[in-house]
């Protein structure tokens, strides 16, 4: 079977280069030529464990190339993944543009039934929207089959999350492409992975409600954690109390300065408009992004009661990105953090094990050191 995934960020290329290790012919498209000038030289445009020797063994064994020819790889292939970027609109709701783009070029290409995958995640509507915005772009008529399957991917750990993950999601109406779906994930079948096989509209929103749910467990813990330093007692103990009742479990019950990256601030703010679109309320969604961005300026009022004036004062920053083990600075609470203690006049010095170029992108005025012991000396 052969594949194309339009899009190679993080997603993009996460998905390629690993249903390439699953023995698929895959090429990941970009309209960034220098981007895939960098990947067929073996330079990744994000930091992923493992997944630099993933993408070198799939090169060299000709299961994964790169292109900027969408057009061609469209033609090629039988399944097209749609992992383009949809970013957040000044309202919060996603902005489609790049998806739009991709779908008008994908019609145009056809040249026999295709299954057109959603891989982005998208609000709900968007197969169906998809679905008449290719009609209506095909400069011959085919069938095709529209597929929401969405992904569940934690940076830092998305190797293993796409080769064991905890259910594959399909939303389709389309028979035949659900068929191609269970194909193409046939290496699954051999560690019983749950399939759910559902609508398009229910595959949609499951992602956002996944990551909404698991943002209100963060905002919650982060609500109690303010709630023990109050009573005087450690909020570790209580998380790691109810964290031991199955219903609840361990997970995303970490008390810190709040969730960022890519994904939970955009979702859920999507979340909350396409609920507005609805005309259904979202009052929990609405007071976990309330918490969240309360806790980082929290978390600074918590700095100024330790270290007093911040002017003169030098800092020790450890741990730049969103979270461990990945290069990704995208909304991290590092970043308010840091400018206000500069603000404050404190000189920082920094240092994270992967994210130290792309710091610099959006904290350049302030001490990189080569490790953690520099970062505290003195």
């Amino acid at each position: 079977m052969h594949v194309a995934v339009v899009g190679t960020g993080y997603v993009g290329l996460v998905t390629g280069a690993c249903f390439a290790e699953y023995g698929v012919n895959v090429i990941c498209v970009d309209i960034d030529a220098a981007k895939i000038k960098r990947l067929e030289e073996g330079q990744l445009p994000i930091y992923e464990p493992g997944l630099d020797q993933i993408v070198s063994r799939n090169v060299q064994a000709g299961r994964l190339s790169f292109t900027t020819d969408l057009h061609s790889a469209v033609e090629q292939a039988l399944v097209i993944f749609l992992a383009v970027g949809t970013p957040p609109k000044e309202d919060g709701s996603a902005d489609l543009r790049y998806v739009d783009d991709a779908a008008r070029s994908i019609a145009k290409a056809m040249n026999g039934y295709k299954v057109i995958v959603t891989k982005s995640t998208v609000p709900v509507g968007t197969g169906e929207h998809l679905r008449s915005l290719i009609k209506e772009h095909q400069q011959k008529r085919y069938n095709f089959g529209i597929v929401s399957n969405p992904e569940f991917l934690r940076e830092g750990a998305a190797i293993n999350d796409f080769m064991r993950p905890d259910r594959i999601v399909i939303g389709s109406r389309d028979e035949e492409a659900v068929a191609i779906m269970r194909d193409l994930y046939r290496p699954l079948f051999l560690i019983e992975t749950p399939f759910v096989v559902t609508s398009v509209e229910a595959a949609e929103l499951t992602k956002y409600a996944a990551n909404a749910f698991l943002a209100t467990k963060i905002s919650f813990i982060n609500e109690i954690a303010n709630l023990c330093d109050k009573i005087g007692c450690d909020v570790h103990d209580v998380a790691r109390a109810i964290g031991m009742d199955n219903r609840i479990g361990k997970k995303f019950l970490h008390p810190g300065p709040g969730y960022g990256g890519s994904c939970f601030p955009k979702d859920t703010s999507a979340l909350v408009s396409v609920a507005r679109q609805f005309s259904s309320d979202s009052l929990i969604v609405d007071a976990v992004i309330e918490v969240n961005r309360r806790q980082r300026a929290l978390m600074i009022e918590k700095i100024k009661k330790l270290a007093g004036d911040f002017k003169g004062q030098t800092v020790a920053v450890l741990g730049l990105s969103f979270k461990p083990e990945t290069d990704d600075m995208r909304d991290a609470p590092s970043v308010d953090i840091v400018q206000a203690l500069v603000e404050g006049g404190a000189v920082v010095r920094a240092y994270d094990p992967v994210a130290m170029d792309a710091a610099r992108q959006c904290l350049p005025n302030i001490d990189y050191v080569q490790d953690e012991y520099e970062a505290v000396a003195g």
